[in-house]
């Protein structure tokens, strides 16, 4: 009988990230075996039958599906998949009780943070640890960039929201050294000074790719971003991507990196870009079509995936000392995101709620 899988990560229809990985993942796994996909937030304990695997993102809260689900024996296989970047050891410390059950984290996240992981605070994590690069469907992402404007009128997008590790401070210092240039915002937050704010756009909409066409760079900063999917969503647009290598992109072909809060030498990386021959950023966008088409793909990002459900074998050794746990501990209750914060949980009650009052009202229209 097919193994089955209880994958736990957002898997709705929009096209973008979480989104975007639990449908694709999803979708894809199907071939082979059975899936049953969960909510992350969702308030249960699964209970394996012989053969299960549990696969998916934990959430901060510990009563949470994932975490929950992973102290119940007898499951085959226990793979945790979610991002990873340790810029905000906070970020990701919440993690510390999956992994530790595991059998593999898959972490999502670009070469910068992948490389830093032996010398960083979750040093412990790596025997466990097997680098995953994100994907896009093209046919949601499709070229929508055609010519470059010309020198010195090129216009930079930022895609996002405002949270600690997006670093949008430094993005609006940026755009206030360069005045000259028009820097944009799409997404919601707080108001970013010197940005000009867009409002949310739907991408699946010709409207707002109309939006996209008008500029020619993507712009993200971030101080700890695993590696952001508009990096990969700007490549497939026919942007070209800019951003720290904090975002988790470090000497990646065809993506500019600007150094982390040091605006005058991120501003003269940008005039750069603005003055730059036409040709030039054909090459870089060349380059990256050949990346979209042979790295960034959903059936690569599955396959690796399937890999680690289908690997033998017992966990490899986690050593990590009681003082080393109590930190992690202790920055994972005092991140933004704790489950100690009262509107964290109730927002995560709230969407159970309304989860449970939707499932009843399918029920009772049921004949």
């Amino acid at each position: 009988m097919p193994t089955t899988v209880h994958l736990v990560y957002p898997s709705g229809p929009a096209i973008s990230c979480p989104d975007a990985i639990g449908r694709n993942l999803a979708q894809r796994l199907a071939r082979r075996r059975r899936v049953v996909t969960h909510p992350w937030d969702a308030i249960e304990r699964l209970r394996p039958a012989p053969g299960d695997v549990l696969v998916g993102h934990p959430h901060p809260a510990p009563w949470t599906i994932f975490r929950m689900s992973a102290r119940s024996p007898g499951w085959r296989r226990i793979v945790v998949l979610c991002p990873y970047a340790h810029g905000e050891k906070g970020q990701v410390a919440y993690l510390h009780s999956s992994v530790r059950r595991a059998h593999r984290y898959l972490a999502i996240t670009g070469p910068y943070w992948w490389r830093r992981v032996p010398a960083g605070p979750f040093a412990a994590w790596a025997t466990r640890m097997e680098r995953v690069d994100l994907a896009v469907d093209r046919r949601d992402f499709p070229r929508v960039k055609g010519p470059f404007a010309p020198p010195g009128r090129r216009r930079f997008l930022y895609v996002g929201n405002t949270a600690s590790p997006k670093n949008v401070r430094y993005l609006s210092a940026i755009a206030r050294a360069m005045p000259e240039s028009s820097v944009s915002w799409a997404g919601s937050g707080t108001p970013i000074a010197g940005v000009h704010p867009l409002g949310m756009l739907d991408f699946s909409l010709a409207g707002a790719r109309d939006v996209v066409a008008s500029h020619d760079f993507l712009l993200t900063v971030g101080r700890s971003d695993a590696n952001p999917t508009t990096v990969l969503e700007a490549m497939a647009w026919g942007l070209i991507p800019v951003c720290t290598p904090q975002s988790g992109y470090e000497d990646v072909p065809g993506i500019v990196n600007v150094p982390l809060d040091d605006v005058p030498a991120a501003v003269r990386v940008l005039r750069g870009l603005q003055s730059a021959p036409e040709e030039t950023l054909r090459d870089l966008r060349a380059t990256n079509d050949r990346e979209l088409e042979q790295r960034y793909t959903w059936d690569r990002f599955a396959a690796q995936v399937e890999a680690a459900i289908d690997a033998e074998g017992e966990p490899a050794e986690l050593r990590m000392g009681v003082a080393e746990r109590t930190r992690i501990l202790l920055a994972s209750l005092g991140y933004a995101h704790s489950p100690l914060r009262p509107g964290n949980t109730l927002g995560l009650l709230r969407a159970n709620l309304g989860r449970a009052a939707a499932r009843a009202r399918g029920s009772e229209a049921l004949p």
